[in-house]
């Protein structure tokens, strides 16, 4: 598994997860929207601390400088 998230990636996908949970504990979100946000900041979560997106393979996409 190659890694194809930059740094930049990783660190908006952290502020989402954070935007996410702050919404939750200050109950502006709730019900079914909570849970698919919650599903959806677990998966940025563990992108953010594997570095990979599968989402990013078919569309042959990376946000990750190329090693010099």
């Amino acid at each position: 598994m190659k890694q194809n998230m930059g740094k930049s990636d990783k660190i908006l996908r952290i502020l989402a997860v954070i935007a996410i949970a702050v919404l939750y504990v200050a109950d502006v979100i709730s019900g079914t929207l909570a849970l698919i946000l919650g599903i959806v900041a677990i998966a940025f979560v563990i992108t953010s601390l594997v570095g990979f997106c599968p989402l990013y393979l078919p569309l042959k996409l990376s946000t990750k400088k190329p090693s010099v």
